[in-house]
């Protein structure tokens, strides 16, 4: 803002005084007069601005000093206050108390799971961008329709006839989206080929992608994010199987010069193996590490669990409605766009992840699997850096929450009284992610002391 109120004070309006001398006989009083400042800068008592040297270029007006920067960063750097004879919702309403949250959103909500009660709410219905607290919304959904023993798929089998050592034939890959398929599984796959015989395919390789529709990227996602597409066959969580399978098959000394490429498996074929990957084993790096990719397999799960061919974000997204509605809110009020929180489309509310992680808590099976997901204040994740030295360390596990503008957590901690809470905690409109980073380590302090 002082950057435009700059350049309106000494650069344009100044000019406009110039075009004006040359079109009127009065052009000695307009080039002696002094600029006057924009709407929003004047009061009564607004004095003449002194003239000041044009900028040089378009570098220097974007050097120019910016208020409102410097103002996040003296709210950042706040010392702590002595708040020890303060109840816990007066200690959040002053941390509350900044003028940091006249331009800029916060939402919380906190609930005392041990006591079943709400402890403070503050904006907890305003939708906002979830960032990465989307893969809670992802997870817990996934864990509660597909259950905690789900496991990812992958078959691998065969159709034609053996010629001795040569396979006339096609191999077929049915994809199931998961991203943990790695060397081990198609070591596992060379080893069939091996333990038939086979050391030369002669077919082609057919991969069967039908548990998804062909879009590759997020609906919401920039044409620029650099992010793994969403393909249901992976490996390693990258979009090279078809160059990892041709290696298998070379290390293994079967030959093939063959095409890889996209069809549909037949229902009657000769099954090589099938292998498998439990739902936790992705929930744990999806969570841990913020993996988008992990997340989105997660999510296209749970469409496919719809039972539809070439399931869509659609299908998705009519799970996680459908257990809104459990917890008796609305859909409507709320925007599903994708599983990691990466699209700008996601629209939820400090209530919504709240209650989801009410749910979680009531449901013993679904706790025990989300719990250890989430990253440990001052100990791992994307947590391992904060909240060091402090009552919330080895207390807190939350799921962060970040892209340009947004900064979240929500997750769950004890208090001082051993009481278990679980809270949601979402800035937005923030210039510097540290902004909400560190409100939301001092709101975490807050609960835990």
């Amino acid at each position: 803002m002082q950057a435009r109120t700059y350049v309106m004070k000494h650069l344009f309006l100044p000019l406009l005084a110039l075009l004006a001398l040359v079109g009127s006989a009065g052009c000695r009083t307009a080039l002696h007069a002094p600029a006057i400042p924009p709407p929003d800068t004047l009061t009564a008592a607004t004095p003449a601005a002194t003239p000041q040297p044009l900028p040089a270029t378009a570098v220097d007006v974007a050097l120019l000093p910016d208020s409102t920067a410097a103002t996040e960063a003296e709210a950042d750097s706040m010392e702590e206050v002595d708040d020890a004879d303060l109840s816990l919702p007066e200690r959040l309403r002053k941390l509350l108390d900044n003028d940091i949250f006249s331009r800029t959103q916060v939402g919380i909500y906190v609930y005392d799971l041990t006591a079943d009660s709400a402890l403070f709410m503050h904006n907890e219905r305003q939708c906002m961008r979830p960032a990465s607290n989307m893969k809670l919304v992802t997870a817990i959904t996934a864990l509660s329709v597909l259950g905690t023993q789900h496991e990812y798929r992958t078959t691998f089998g065969l159709q034609g006839s053996q010629a001795d050592s040569l396979w006339q034939g096609s191999l077929y890959v049915h994809a199931g989206y998961d991203p943990l398929l790695d060397a081990d599984d198609l070591r596992a796959l060379t080893d069939s080929l091996r333990a038939r015989g086979i050391k030369a395919l002669g077919g082609r390789v057919v991969t069967d992608l039908s548990m998804k529709d062909d879009t590759r990227m997020g609906w919401g996602w920039c044409w620029d994010d650099d992010e793994v597409p969403t393909t249901p066959l992976l490996y390693d969580n990258r979009d090279r199987f078809a160059q990892a399978l041709r290696q298998a098959l070379a290390e293994a000394g079967i030959a093939f010069d063959g095409t890889v490429s996209e069809g549909t498996m037949p229902h009657s074929l000769d099954t090589l193996c099938t292998r498998r990957h439990s739902l936790d084993a992705v929930l744990l790096p999806m969570m841990k590490r913020s993996d988008n990719s992990m997340a989105e397999s997660v999510f296209y799960q749970i469409a496919a669990h719809s039972g539809k061919p070439r399931a869509s974000r659609k299908e998705a997204a009519a799970a996680v409605h459908n257990l809104m509605r459990q917890l008796g809110l609305n859909p409507s009020h709320y925007q599903v766009a994708d599983g990691s929180g990466l699209s700008l489309y996601n629209y939820v509310t400090p209530q919504l992840l709240g209650r989801l992680l009410r749910y979680a808590y009531a449901h013993d099976a679904i706790y025990r699997h989300l719990l250890p997901t989430l990253p440990v204040a001052g100990v791992d994740g994307t947590l391992r850096k904060r909240m060091q030295g402090t009552a919330a360390q080895h207390n807190v596990r939350a799921k962060t929450g970040t892209v340009e503008g947004v900064s979240t957590l929500s997750g769950y901690c004890t208090a001082a009284n051993g009481h278990t809470l679980c809270f949601s905690i979402m800035n937005q409109g923030i210039r510097h992610t540290s902004t909400g980073r560190n409100f939301q380590d001092r709101v975490c302090r807050a609960l835990c002391r």
